[in-house]
Order: structure tokens, then C-alpha cells, then sequence
């Protein structure tokens, strides 16, 4: 009997972009997960499903086996801390940065010289704190969900530490880029158990996706 594999994608830019390694490796996801409600889908192989859950819970059902494989942005690797699982692939999409961001008024090179203690908006609260106490600069982390760009605004906080692809929402909300943490792209993850007792199709998936990563 053929095993079940499960592979965890989250909505948007990692899923859209994930589309053609799935092809590479000979599998069609058969619904849009923008027009169904469904938090499972099919594909065109009876043993490959799809599940759709928020991009921090990747590493986790992968971690605990809700899901045989996944894919997920460095920034959740990092935060949810790695364990339990194998990193096989750095996919090259969903490409962007972490950085440091600011209201266009606020003299952030002076606070970080003068030895400020800075309140700093983040979701990101691993790297963020990593961050800030590799320079030697004193933070007060305030853990936000969404809508960081709001924090500065209104004087929750100093700094926020957040994604940024283009850099347009930053300028809309009248903020300032800083300083960038680090690069961010997307990786390919598996459970280590289910990467034993599966072997071979999850092999064929891995070699399919590493013959397909974008180049460049």
C-alpha cells in the first residue's frame, strides 16, 4: 500500500511560488486554494495532498507530523528554532529581508550611539533580539501579529523589525528602512521519522524540487 504524503504550504507568495517545483516533481495541486474554503487539497497523485495552514505553523506540523514535508520562510525556521526537523533545500523563492524600520522623524543612528533603550514592534522576536544584542543596543520587544507599521505610528514603538519585499508599504506608512538583519528565502523541510519510514517518494519529491530551484 502506497504511503500518504502530506505537504504543508501556506497561502500567497510561498504557494504560488512553490507551484513549479510541485510540477517539477510531477504533481498538480487540482483546487486554487484563493477560490476554495478547503484547508485540504488534492492533486493530481491519490498519495500526495496539500495542507494550507498559517506560515509560522509550517515547521510545527512538520516537527509533530501533521505533515511529512513543507515549506517554509527562513524567518519561521528561525523563530519556531529548527527542531525535529531536515533541512534539505534552501528553495531560492519567496525571496525578502528582515529588517529595521523607523518613522522618517526618528533619529535612529543617534538613540543606537547615545545608548537608548529602544521599544521595538516585532513578530520576529528570535532574530530581533539576536539582533539588537549582537550591537550591544538595549530593547524592550513588544510581540505584535500584524500591522507593524502601525507601532511607530502611534507610539507603541520606537522601531519595528519586520519582512520587507519592496519596501513600498514602509514608504506608504511613511517609514524608513534602517538596517537590514538578514535575507530571506524559502527552505524545504521534512520530518525526520516520516523521512525514514518514506524513503523513497519522499527522496524522488526532494530530488525533483533540488533539479528545479531557481537560479540567479
Amino acid at each position: 500500500m502506497t504511503q500518504q504524503i502530506t505537504l504543508a504550504l501556506s497561502k500567497g507568495r510561498i504557494f504560488e511560488e512553490t507551484l513549479p517545483l510541485l510540477e517539477a516533481a510531477g504533481i498538480q495541486v487540482l483546487e486554487d486554494p484563493e477560490k476554495s474554503r478547503k484547508l485540504i487539497l488534492a492533486t493530481n497523485r491519490p498519495e500526495v495532498r496539500v495542507v494550507l495552514v498559517r506560515a509560522t505553523d509550517v515547521p510545527t506540523y512538520v516537527q509533530y507530523g501533521g505533515a511529512d514535508i513543507g515549506v517554509a520562510g527562513k524567518d519561521s525556521l528561525i523563530e519556531h528554532g529548527g527542531q525535529g526537523l531536515f533541512r534539505p533545500l534552501d528553495l531560492q523563492i519567496a525571496k525578502c529581508r528582515v529588517s529595521v524600520a523607523v518613522r522618517a522623524d526618528f533619529d535612529y543612528a543617534a538613540a543606537v550611539r547615545q545608548g537608548a533603550r529602544l521599544r521595538v514592534a516585532t513578530k520576529y522576536t528570535s532574530i530581533a533580539r539576536d539582533f539588537f544584542s549582537a550591537k550591544g543596543v538595549h530593547v524592550d520587544l513588544i510581540k505584535l501579529y500584524g500591522s507593524m507599521e502601525l507601532a511607530p505610528l502611534t507610539g507603541l514603538a520606537d522601531a519595528i523589525v519586520d519582512l520587507v519585499s519592496t519596501g513600498n508599504t514602509l514608504k506608504a506608512n511613511h517609514l524608513v528602512e534602517v538596517e537590514q538583519i538578514m535575507d530571506i528565502s524559502s527552505h524545504l523541510v521534512v520530518n525526520q521519522a516520516a523521512l525514514k519510514l518514506n524513503q523513497a517518494p519522499l527522496k524522488r519529491i526532494i530530488d525533483a524540487f533540488a533539479g528545479a530551484i531557481p537560479r540567479g
